[in-house]
C-alpha cells in the first residue's frame, strides 16, 4: 500500500513536472494562464457534476431497496467497517458484467452495478466487487484522478499553443534572447500530450492495484475478489462496450474491469492493469494475510 501511495505522488510531480515544463517552453505568455484556466474551469464541472454525468450517460436507476436488500445489507456492513459514509446505490441494466463508483469525496459517493454483474457472481464475489468500489471511495480516488486530468488537460492545451507557435514562428525569445526551434517545439507539442496520457494511465493503473488491496483486506477474502475479477474479464470478452463509443470511451477508468475488449499493444494505452498481475496479487496476498 506505501508503495501505491509513493508511485501516485510521483506520478502526480511527472506529470506537473511536464507542465512546468512546457509552460517554460512558452515563456511568460498570457496563454498559458487563459489554458490553465479553461483546464481548472474544466474539470472542476467534471469534478462536482461528474457522477451525474456518468450515471445518465447509462441510464442509472436507483437500486431497489427491497429487492436487493442483500445488496444493500453488504454496502452497509463494508461501509461501517471502513468507516466511510454509506453511499447511494445504482442499477445500470446491461447484460456486461462489471461496477463502478463515482462521486468526489465519501460523504458525495455513489457505486453502481449492473444487472450482469448482480446475476453473474455470488455472494462472496460480488462483496469482494463492493469492497473493491468502496475502497476508491475509501481512498479518494475520484479526487486524485481529478487532479491528474486537470493536468493532463492543461498540458493538451499547452500542446496546442506550441503546435500554433511552432507553424507561425510566434514564440517569444527564451531567456537567452533566441527563439526557440520550431522542430523541437513541434516534437515537445506532438510527444508531451503522450507521455501524460501515459502517466495518467500509469496512475489510474496504480489505484486500481490500491483498491484491490484496500477492498480484498476489508472483505477479507482475497481469492473472492480474484475469482470475481477472472469472471469479469471472461463476460467482458463477450458482453462490452462499442469502442466507436467516445462518450462511454471517456469513463472507462471507473469501472472494475475495463468495459472495452483490447489487445496487447492496447494494453499499454489501457486504464486498468493487466488481469493476471491483478489476480497473482491477491493470490499472494491471501497467502500473506493466511499463511501462517
Amino acid at each position: 500500500m506505501l508503495f501505491n501511495a509513493i508511485k501516485t505522488v510521483i506520478l502526480l510531480a511527472l506529470l506537473s513536472g511536464l507542465f512546468m515544463f512546457m509552460g517554460n517552453l512558452i515563456g511568460g505568455s498570457s496563454g498559458l494562464h487563459i489554458a490553465f484556466i479553461m483546464a481548472l474551469v474544466l474539470n472542476g464541472v467534471m469534478y462536482f457534476f461528474s457522477d451525474r454525468i456518468v450515471l445518465s450517460l447509462y441510464k442509472a436507476i436507483p437500486l431497489d431497496k427491497n429487492k436487493y436488500a442483500s445488496v444493500y445489507n453488504e454496502v452497509s456492513h463494508l461501509a461501517e467497517e471502513m468507516k466511510i459514509p454509506m453511499p447511494r446505490l445504482w442499477l445500470i441494466n446491461t447484460p456486461m458484467a462489471n461496477a463502478f463508483a463515482t462521486g468526489r469525496s465519501p460523504k458525495h459517493a455513489s457505486i453502481a452495478v449492473t444487472t450482469g454483474i448482480l446475476s453473474l457472481l455470488n455472494q462472496d464475489e460480488l462483496r469482494g466487487v463492493l469492497s473493491h468500489e468502496l475502497a476508491h471511495v475509501k481512498n479518494r480516488d475520484i479526487l486524485i484522478s481529478t487532479i491528474a486530468a486537470t493536468l493532463a488537460t492543461a498540458i493538451g492545451y499547452l500542446a496546442n499553443m506550441l503546435q500554433y507557435a511552432a507553424f507561425w514562428g510566434s514564440l517569444s525569445n527564451n531567456r537567452d534572447g533566441k527563439k526557440g526551434n520550431p522542430l523541437f517545439m513541434l516534437l515537445v507539442a506532438i510527444l508531451m500530450p503522450i507521455a501524460a496520457a501515459l502517466l495518467q494511465f500509469a496512475l489510474s493503473r496504480s489505484r486500481e492495484y490500491e483498491a484491490d488491496d484496500t477492498g480484498a483486506r476489508n472483505c477479507k477474502d482475497p481469492l473472492a475478489l480474484a475469482s470475481a475479477l477472472k469472471k469479469l474479464e471472461q463476460n467482458v470478452a463477450s458482453e462490452h462496450f462499442n469502442k466507436d463509443d467516445v462518450e462511454k470511451a471517456s469513463t472507462a477508468s471507473l469501472f472494475i474491469v475495463n468495459p472495452f475488449t483490447t489487445t496487447s499493444l492496447v494494453n499499454l494505452f489501457s486504464t486498468h492493469p493487466p488481469m493476471n498481475l491483478r489476480i497473482e496479487r491477491l493470490q499472494a496476498l491471501y497467502k500473506k494475510m493466511f499463511s501462517r
